[in-house]
């Protein structure tokens, strides 16, 4: 026992002489900023932690709290936007399907049945991030493969089928002021539109704003304004649930403004995607029926057809184009519809918890001890989330040795180029060099990436920091030191 005390002991010390470096080098310029942080009087309340490896071997090149769980933020779409590249490879494509029950009399061009749309979980069906500007877009196109078929008439329904997802739209911990918002909006199985809507707002000198108009119009959906116009401000939130029929837009907008938009999270994707098809369909084609979706119809107990065949496929762009628009804008929704198809696809089903334990499974067979790991989604926009820096770097390590590394880089912000990353490190070594995925929420900042140093070596870090007694943009710049500082080593 006493050999093991003083073993233990030996091994305290030594760590606490490597508390920023393991190398017997000093890099003076990365240990003071890293001595400044660690004094720094905004962090008296908080935490923040780092760690920095080569890409090669894993070597740890520089350390601080690199074991202490902290929050992500949105450098938590590393390990959900990796592992969805890692398992279904950057040539996947998701295929949404037209299909058909009953009879098809193709002679006379009537379908005797309904007409579905079957989502696979698919984030850019109607995307904005993949508008055609004035060309018509692949959405609009679809009734015309339809008429091409020859079919003229649909003597039925048409039904937006999600349910490859289930319901339950928002992942646990995700904050009521954040679920009615544009950047909360979810999941769906059959994703449309980035599952949002625009609200219009007018207003006037009188410090007070009505509601004018949304895009798409809702049927059977009201939006109550307790908006106040106030000059510069822009701070209005939606709150309400998936599959609501009442939301309240509470804060703050702008003075003397006409059409002022407010975006927010649409109560029922897959039923507005059936009806713009409905409506698009109807200019060529006579549909008796009207729109609605599995989800309405087992509400009502009435009977969905299990039995049909398909009409038509729509193919998505590829997994590695997806993965880009996902990580350089950051997109919360874009990442739980890839979680939830790793659920889909190689776990027990379409829910954020069966993704998750997809993902975990994923980096664990890569050699990754998930020590410190708490997800509860994919995109980081929830506080439960918690990651170390060593587990964070250490995937970017493991990521680094795949074959679709040069995809996967593709997809993370450039340092004062691109995406999040476009104001950071400007006129540094780290300019257009650095890439990384950046994390922020209330009182949650990070980054996590790739550079490489002075001498050319390409080295993994993983840089957060929560509960700052500062503002987010203060912090930000104390944590651009770290980085330029980290592009800096030799």
């Amino acid at each position: 026992m006493k050999f093991m005390r003083n073993t233990l002991a030996k091994i305290i010390f030594v760590l606490l002489l490597s508390v920023f470096f393991i190398s017997g080098k000093v890099e003076t310029a990365l240990q003071k900023e890293i001595n400044e942080l660690s004094s720094d009087s905004v962090l008296v309340h908080g935490t923040w932690g780092l760690c920095v490896m080569t890409a090669d071997s894993g070597k740890l090149i520089a350390y601080h709290n690199m074991q202490q769980s902290l929050i992500p933020a949105s450098t938590l779409k590393i390990l959900t936007t990796g592992a969805a590249i890692g398992l279904l490879g950057p040539a996947f494509k998701y295929e949404t399907t037209i299909e058909y029950d009953g009879i098809y009399d193709s002679i006379n061009g009537i379908i005797k049945g309904n007409v579905y749309l079957h989502g696979a979980g698919d984030p850019t069906l109607n995307s904005f991030r993949y508008a055609t500007g004035d060309t018509i877009s692949l959405f609009e196109s679809l009734p015309f493969r339809l008429a091409w078929k020859g079919i003229k008439k649909i003597e039925g329904n048409i039904i937006g089928d999600a349910s490859c997802f289930a319901d339950n739209a928002i992942p646990d911990g995700w904050t009521w002021s954040d679920i009615g918002q544009y950047y909360g909006a979810g999941t769906c199985g059959l994703s449309y539109s980035d599952n949002s809507v625009s609200i219009y707002f007018n207003s006037n000198n009188e410090d007070s704003c009505n509601i004018t108009h949304t895009k798409p119009v809702l049927e059977g959906v009201t939006y109550k304004s307790d908006v106040t116009a106030i000059a510069q401000r822009d701070e209005a939130l939606v709150y309400g649930a998936p599959f609501g029929n009442i939301y309240y837009v509470h804060g703050y907008i702008p003075k003397g403004k006409k059409e002022f938009e407010v975006k927010a999270s649409h109560p029922d994707p897959a039923y507005q995607c059936a009806k713009d098809f409905y409506d698009l369909c109807g200019k060529m084609i006579s549909i008796t029926g009207k729109p609605t979706t599995v989800r309405r119809m087992e509400v009502l107990n009435e009977k969905v057809n299990k039995n049909r065949k398909i009409l038509s496929i729509i193919y998505s762009s590829p997994l590695s184009d997806i993965i880009v628009k996902t990580n350089i804008n950051s997109d919360n929704t874009y990442t739980e519809q890839l979680l939830r198809t790793l659920g889909n696809l190689k776990g027990s089903g379409g829910t954020t918890e069966a993704g998750i334990l997809v993902v975990k499974k994923y980096w664990k067979s890569l050699g990754v001890n998930l020590d410190g790991l708490y997800m509860t989604d994919g995109s980081g926009l929830s506080r439960s989330n918690g990651i170390t820096p060593l587990v964070q770097a250490t995937i970017l390590q493991k990521i680094s040795k795949q074959k679709w590394f040069p995809a996967f880089l593709k997809s993370l912000p450039v340092a004062g180029k691109s995406g999040t990353m476009s104001s950071l490190c400007v006129g540094t070594l780290a300019e257009n060099n650095m890439q990384a995925k950046t994390g922020y929420i209330n009182r949650a900042r990070g980054f996590a990436g790739y550079v490489k140093t002075k001498s050319g070596k390409l080295v993994c870090f993983s840089l957060l920091a929560n509960n700052y007694d500062c503002s987010a943009s203060v912090m930000k710049k104390k944590l651009e030191q770290i980085l330029v500082a980290i592009a800096n080593l030799n």
